[in-house]
């Protein structure tokens, strides 16, 4: 507790694009709840704070730390590591933190290519050829910046996690409601989950929250849903042939992207009990494929033209794969 009463929160951004903050901060008049019962500690995106503040905390004096973002580098770890030492309940916030998100997907690739990508092509003026260095001779002394890692690692591969919050960002309104809830266990009149549950979110699949009808139909081939001259506003996006993630995708987020026209691209994660995304999301495509040839099958399949990004865009690093065999060397 701080000196005026009020538990201690944090909130930490690692490799993230921050979306999860201003998920965060647009839970409206919540906040107003949120800055009653807390007291925020550290929050860099919010307020100025100094990591020396947080090493200098007790053990265990933050009650509450939502850290968004995988562990890309060594300060990401360090962070977690000492995150993970000053809080009683550290929650994997946002899809990053649970499955590796969208940054996990430079997993399949070695960081010579990463770096050639960044700094040596079209987009980038760089004569000089000059690459990222852990430790710079300056004139004002010597300079460190993070070192990045071969590959990125979920929060959970890293240090022992409480809850897992996903999506990409959490929709708002579950954010407010997991507050509500840490407010009356504050006050005796809720109790927490088990720990290594998943919270702000469902336990079934996004089709369970959609309300597109589903025929049982079988597809002839998929498409790209900017290819589509006409999409029916009633029918499972993925029976007319567009890719939706939705039967592999846990529930939580109202199936807000085919409620407006969108496949959904799984941010929410792995559904209840499913072992790896890819491999269930694979088995739901499969089964509505109009054909028992396998040269006919391939064909189908060749209608998705980013194999990895369909089935791994946000959980490559949480999967079972993890990684791609060019990012293991160096």
């Amino acid at each position: 507790m701080s000196a005026n009463g009020k538990p201690k929160f944090a909130m930490y951004w690692a490799a993230a694009c921050g979306g999860c903050e201003i998920a965060t901060l647009n839970i409206h008049e919540k906040v107003l709840d949120f800055d009653a019962n807390f007291e925020p500690v550290f929050w860099p995106v919010a307020m100025d704070g100094k990591v020396k503040d947080v090493e200098a905390l007790e053990d265990n004096a933050i009650l509450l730390t939502l850290f968004n973002g995988g562990i890309r580098n060594d300060e990401n770890e360090e962070m977690a590591h000492l995150l993970r030492r000053k809080s009683q309940i550290l929650v994997a916030f946002g899809s990053c933190a649970c499955e590796g998100g969208i940054p996990g997907l430079a997993n399949l690739s070695s960081l010579d290519s990463l770096f050639e990508t960044a700094y040596d092509t079209l987009s980038t003026d760089n004569p000089e050829n000059l690459r990222p260095s852990p430790v710079y001779e300056a004139p004002e002394g010597e300079l460190h910046i993070p070192r990045l890692y071969k590959v990125l690692k979920t929060l959970d591969q890293v240090v022992p996690v409480d809850y897992y919050m996903p999506g990409c960002p959490p929709e708002s309104h579950q954010i407010a409601a997991v507050i509500d809830l840490v407010i009356q266990v504050l006050q005796g009149k809720a109790q927490l989950p088990p720990k290594g549950s998943v919270i702000g979110a469902g336990v079934s699949t996004c089709c369970d929250e959609c309300d597109r009808k589903r025929n049982v139909k079988k597809i002839s081939k998929f498409v790209r849903i900017q290819d589509v001259k006409e999409i029916d506003p009633e029918l499972c996006l993925l029976e007319q042939g567009i890719p939706c993630n939705g039967p592999a995708t846990r529930s939580g987020c109202g199936a807000l992207c085919p409620a407006a026209g969108a496949q959904c691209i799984g941010c929410y994660g792995p559904a209840e009990g499913v072992v790896d995304f890819g491999a269930r999301l694979m088995t739901a495509f499969a089964s509505v494929i109009d054909s028992k040839d396998p040269q006919e099958i391939s064909r189908i399949l060749d209608g998705i033209v980013d194999p990895a990004g369909q089935f791994y865009r946000f959980n490559l690093a949480g999967s079972l794969l993890r990684a791609g065999k060019p990012a293991w060397k160096w």
